[in-house]
C-alpha cells in the first residue's frame, strides 16, 4: 500500500492521456492515497480534469540544467512520495526520482534505468499491445489494477456550453471535426486529400466542419483550406487543450491521422475515424489506435492507398 504516489509523464498530451487507466488503477488500488502527476505545462489544465488526481505539477519537456534538476528533486523530496512511476523512460525522470529519495521507483530498464529499483523490460517498440495495456502492465508490478479500462475526463459542462456558444458552432448534429496533421510525417495522409474530403463533407453531406490543430499547424491549415468559405471554421492554434476537448465533445465525429486529438476525442466520448499505416513496427493502430468502442480505423501499408472516397464512405457509415 502506497500513501503518496507520483506519476511522471511529461511528454506529448496524446501519449499522456493513454495513462489514464493506469492512473486510475494506482488510485483505486491504494485507497486514500494522494496522487500527484508531473506533466508538461501545456498539459497541466487537462491533467487536472482526470478523476482521482490530487495535484498536478508542471515540468517542461525539454533538457534542463543540473541546477534545475537538483532544485526540482529537492521540491519533490519535501513531499515524501513513497512511489514514483515513470511510464515513459527518460534520464531526467529517473534522475529526479532518485535524487528525491523516493523509496520505490518504477519504470522501464533503459535511459539510466539503473536508477530504478523496480523495472520492466521495454518492449513497447514492438507494438504487440496497445499503449494503454503497456501502461497497465507496468503499474501491475506494484499491485495496481482496475476493471475500468476506459479513457475519461471530468469536464465542466457549463464551461463547455458557454465556450461552444461563444464560437457559434451551433447544432452538434451536423458538426464534424477534422485534424489533418500528424507530428510524424511518415504518418501523414496527403493534405490535399484532407481538403478534398472536407469539400465533399460540406457539399455532399451538408456538414459543418471544424478544423482543429495546435499553433504550429495553424498556418498550414489556413493555407490548406483557403477558399472554402462556407460551413467551415478553422480553430487551429486558437484553443487550449481543455477548449479542444470541449470542441471535440460537441462534435459528432473526429477524422484524423495518428495524433493526440484522437485520444482526446476518446476521452470525451466522441467517435473517431483514424487513418493509419500498418507497415511500421510500433507505430500501428494496434499500439496507438483509438481506445474506445465507437471508433474505426482505416489502416494500410501506404497512406497513399487510402482514397478520399473510402474515407467519405466510412464517414457516411459512421454518421448513419
Amino acid at each position: 500500500m502506497f500513501n503518496k504516489i507520483l506519476v511522471f509523464r511529461n511528454d506529448r498530451f496524446g501519449e499522456f492521456l493513454l495513462n489514464i487507466p493506469a492512473i486510475r488503477a494506482l488510485k483505486v488500488s491504494n485507497p486514500g492515497c494522494r496522487l500527484t502527476l508531473v506533466v508538461d505545462p501545456y498539459v497541466l489544465a487537462l491533467a487536472q480534469c482526470i478523476e482521482g488526481v490530487d495535484e498536478v505539477i508542471g515540468w517542461k519537456n525539454c533538457r534542463h540544467g543540473f541546477a534545475e534538476v537538483f532544485k526540482f528533486s529537492k521540491e519533490l523530496k519535501a513531499k515524501n512520495f513513497d512511489l514514483c512511476v515513470a511510464p515513459n523512460p527518460s534520464k531526467e525522470s529517473h534522475i529526479i526520482s532518485f535524487l528525491a529519495g523516493i523509496p520505490v521507483r518504477l519504470g522501464y530498464d533503459r535511459k539510466w534505468g539503473f536508477l530504478l529499483n523496480k523495472k520492466a523490460k521495454d518492449k513497447k517498440a514492438l507494438g504487440e499491445k496497445h499503449e494503454v495495456q503497456y501502461n497497465l502492465d507496468l503499474v501491475r508490478l506494484v499491485g495496481a489494477t482496475t476493471q475500468d479500462l476506459g479513457l475519461s475526463l471530468s469536464l465542466n459542462n457549463d464551461i463547455i456550453i458557454s465556450y461552444i456558444k461563444g464560437l457559434g458552432l451551433g447544432n452538434r448534429e451536423n458538426l464534424v471535426a477534422v485534424h489533418p496533421w500528424t507530428s510524424d510525417l511518415v504518418k501523414q495522409w496527403k493534405p490535399d486529400r484532407f481538403r478534398s474530403l472536407v469539400e465533399k463533407l460540406i457539399s455532399e453531406l451538408k456538414l459543418k466542419i471544424v478544423i482543429v490543430g495546435d499553433k504550429v499547424e495553424a498556418a498550414r491549415s489556413r493555407d490548406l483550406f483557403s477558399g472554402i468559405r462556407e460551413n467551415i471554421i478553422d480553430l487551429s492554434g486558437n484553443t487550449d487543450l481543455v477548449q479542444l476537448a470541449a470542441v471535440l465533445k460537441n462534435s459528432r465525429l473526429l477524422i484524423s491521422g495518428d495524433s493526440g486529438p484522437v485520444h482526446l476525442a476518446c476521452c470525451v466520448g466522441t467517435p473517431v475515424l483514424a487513418l493509419f499505416r500498418n507497415d511500421l513496427m510500433g507505430k500501428t493502430a494496434r499500439r496507438w489506435g483509438p481506445w474506445a468502442r465507437n471508433c474505426a480505423v482505416i489502416e494500410k501499408s501506404s497512406l497513399d492507398n487510402i482514397s478520399v472516397e473510402e474515407v467519405l464512405n466510412k464517414t457516411k457509415e459512421m454518421l448513419g
